[in-house]
């Protein structure tokens, strides 16, 4: 009833072999980087950062050149060295050459593939005291004419206040009302010149701009500035606030700017702002360039482009390092809340009065908050934006808190860390590698740290065209000659009759190897394969050969069937330099030992060996016969198997290597001896020293036990004599153990022995009861046993 199972008893075999080959082989198509459909190194980098493409010119032999793209553990298990990788690793390296104080390193260079991504650490350092540039942006429309008279008092004072917190303060100043075109203000000619006519008193012409004081450490120019300064007039609300904040920022020349101060721009303005495209009711649309337009201290394109958008104010301040102050009157400060989210690195104040003593205090408070908050801001180039992204993580110090892209509460001389990731999603769609430029920023501070980003989507073997990419390949006129013949020698190998061993064809001289569904056929001649020979540690011939014809090739420095033996005997060497301590042989890097009886890696330990003082009894008896002389010693050399040696110590070799044992011979000495217990170093040391007895010194020592024992006995026998004695009563006598006594002592005890007990009841009183009971004792003549 088996014999279906006897007959399908092979195949079934075969198929659980193909299974567990299957289940085991590094196959190209468990990768996440083998694709049917990759052509060439730059389309295998582009699957991910973890791909490499193998450039060797005879890997793989007779398959196509997608099985080149892999995992770079899986092409070297194939037989790909190292030198013939085309890789996408990441590579960063920072320019240590350039010195900075605040920010570092400034300059870093990163390589990254598609997928891949690279961290960076910038330092952001806040240092004790920093020289401060001040510049008042004011604006000067009539309504704010009492807040102008009260800054006439603020220049010398603010000086004195900033000196506890900067060690050098410099103040510039300007003005602003709006666009000088309608709607904005009044063109008729007379209102031009003079926008309060109506009022009778003299304004100054309404612009966008006027950089009236650079920046001056002289307190004196800038209260005589501001005590000359008149208000202006406009017609509607919203004044040109930020258009002006922008010329202010991007001018750095004209108001001087210093580059290693902290610079402030104040603001003040009892109104709102116009924003971007509000300047469209006036016929403007041309954008704003973000560029400085002044001539003779005037913003002369006022009136032909757009106010600024938030984004772009934002960036321009950025750029310049500069911290914004916002002083409004209070009536405008929920318009302003809004705008200043948007703003980084800017700080609103609400003031009821713009006097000259709320002005300090806003001035100082916003400076001490704005450098205790560090952050950063990242600008990447929008062409880029799409296939590179940034992340930013910082690392505060102690005491301060950390937000989404930076810290606050840090103190002066402490350092935030920013871990800036760059990552880079996909390459170009040319496939080609590009530069682009990440800009870190510290808000405020005049240091930045760039990151130069080189994406690597191409292969330099291409450059060399040494890629080995798949193309079309030419015959020679001989090559089609010999195309279908079957005695094509270049795609027949040695000794063999078949055409690529059987398992491919034969093209334009070289083997294009048949794909099999078990693996991957390759080699020369079609003679490998990763799926027919002895697998070890999960590995084909163990990860050290080649597949050739089912049996493993393995490399020079392995062998076995599946090439899991080294070839070396190193770890089977004794410290003695034998061979398993000269007990065994080396099989597959490992003893086997010769004597069963012997254990350890290096057949080093045989405890019944080691045991047996009586091995080498024999050896010592012949010794101590010849008078334990080395001239005499060598007679016994047929006696004994290890080498002797003597020794005159007392009390000899000790420790875990030695068994001691003794030797009594026929005149009572005793020999101590001692034996190596490792195998390989075996030794015998005989101690010289021998304790030697005389038979007349042990009768005396026995003599002498026994009349010690017997006086002794004596000793005993007496005290016991004596112990009677004393304890013997004078005068009576005992007879069969009973006591009796004498007449005197008879004398001293009564004749009676009784006693009377009385009892007596009083109640009911007329009936009293009263009981005497005598008790009789025991005869005193009765003997007592």
């Amino acid at each position: 009833m088996y014999s279906w199972l006897r007959n399908f008893h092979p195949l079934l075999l075969c198929f659980l072999m193909v299974v567990c080959a299957c289940a085991r082989a590094p196959r190209p198509g468990d990768s996440v980087c083998w694709s049917s459909s990759i052509t060439s190194c730059s389309e295998c980098l582009r699957r991910g950062p973890q791909c490499a493409w193998c450039f060797k010119e005879d890997f793989l032999e007779g398959t196509s050149s997608n099985h080149r793209c892999d995992l770079a553990e899986n092409l070297l298990l194939r037989g790909c060295g190292q030198e013939f990788m085309e890789l996408s690793g990441n590579k960063v390296e920072v320019n240590a050459t350039i010195s900075s104080t605040q920010v570092s390193p400034q300059d870093i260079s990163v390589q990254l593939g598609p997928g891949s991504e690279a961290s960076v650490i910038v330092a952001v350092t806040q240092l004790e005291r920093y020289p401060v540039d001040l510049y008042y942006l004011v604006d000067v429309s009539a309504s704010m004419q009492e807040n102008l008279d009260h800054l006439k008092t603020v220049g010398v004072a603010l000086s004195l206040r900033m000196s506890e917190h900067s060690s050098d303060l410099w103040l510039g100043f300007g003005s602003f009302v709006d666009k000088p075109v309608s709607p904005y203000i009044n063109v008729h000619p007379t209102k031009i010149q003079n926008p309060c006519s109506d009022y009778e008193i003299r304004c100054r012409p309404a612009h966008g701009f006027h950089h009236v004081l650079s920046m001056t450490g002289n307190t004196s120019e800038f209260t005589r500035v501001i005590k000359r300064q008149r208000i202006s007039g406009n017609m509607d609300t919203p004044e040109g606030g930020l258009d002006a904040m922008l010329q202010a920022a991007v001018c750095q020349k004209a108001l001087g700017w210093r580059p290693e101060a902290k610079r402030l721009l104040l603001l003040m303005t009892d109104q709102p702002s116009h924003l971007a495209l509000d300047s469209k009711l006036a016929g403007i649309v041309t954008p704003n360039d973000g560029l400085c337009h002044l001539e003779n201290n005037i913003y002369v394109a006022s009136t032909e482009m757009d106010h600024p958008s938030l984004g772009q104010l934002s960036d321009k301040l950025l750029e310049n390092h500069i911290y914004s102050i916002f002083a409004v009157e209070k009536q405008q400060y929920q318009w302003y809340e809004e705008l200043v989210r948007l703003l980084p690195g800017t700080y609103l104040g609400k003031l009821g009065l713009f006097q000259a003593s709320n002005l300090i205090e806003l001035v100082v408070g916003a400076y001490k908050k704005l450098l205790s908050e560090v952050a950063v801001s990242v600008s990447l180039d929008d062409r880029a934006s799409s296939r590179f992204w940034v992340s930013v993580s910082p690392i505060c110090p102690n005491g301060s808190s950390a937000n989404q892209q930076s810290c606050s509460g840090v103190q002066p001389g402490q350092t935030v860390y920013f871990n800036i990731t760059v990552g880079l999603h996909s390459c170009a769609a040319d496939g080609k590698d590009e530069d682009v430029a990440v800009t870190i920023r510290p808000v405020g501070y005049n240091e930045t740290s760039v990151i130069r980003i080189r994406s690597k989507c191409g292969c330099r073997c291409e450059l060399a065209g040494l890629c080995r990419n798949s193309g079309q390949t030419f015959c020679t006129e001989r090559d089609q000659e010999q195309r279908d013949s079957s005695l094509n020698p270049s795609c027949q190998s040695e000794g063999s009759d078949q055409i690529c061993s059987g398992r491919g064809v034969c093209e334009c001289g070289k083997c294009v190897c048949d794909q099999s569904r078990l693996g991957l056929v390759y080699g020369k001649y079609c003679e490998k394969d990763d799926f027919s020979c002895p697998y070890f540690t999960g590995l084909m011939c163990g990860g050290r050969g080649d597949c050739v014809q089912g049996e493993c090739v393995c490399d020079s420095e392995w062998t076995g069937d599946g090439c899991e033996c080294p070839a070396s005997t190193s770890t089977c060497q004794s410290p003695d330099g034998s061979l398993c301590s000269g007990h065994g042989e080396c099989v597959c890097g490992r003893c086997q030992c010769s004597d069963a009886r012997r254990t350890g890696s290096l057949c080093e330990r045989c405890p019944v060996c080691q045991s047996t003082c009586q091995t080498n009894m024999n050896c010592v008896v012949c010794h101590v016969a010849q008078g334990l002389s080395e001239s005499e010693g060598s007679r016994c050399n047929k006696s004994c198997t290890s080498s002797v040696h003597y020794s005159d110590h007392a009390v000899g070799r000790a420790g875990d290597k030695w068994v001691q044992c003794l030797y009594i011979s026929d005149n009572n000495c005793r020999y101590p001896f001692q034996i190596t217990a490792e195998a390989g170093q075996a030794e015998l040391h005989i101690n010289t020293r021998a304790e030697c007895s005389s038979s007349g010194r042990v009768g005396t020592f026995l003599s002498i036990c026994a009349l010690t024992v017997l006086c002794g006995l004596v000793m005993v026998a007496v005290s016991r004599l004596l112990l009677q004695k004393r304890h013997r009563p004078q005068g009576g006598t005992a007879v069969d153990g009973v006591y009796q006594c004498t007449e005197k002592e008879l004398s001293y005890i009564p004749t009676t022995n009784e006693k009377t007990v009385t009892y007596r009841r009083d109640r009911p009183p007329d009936r009293p009861v009263e009981m005497h009971i005598q008790v009789p004792k025991m005869p005193f003549n009765d003997p007592w046993h």
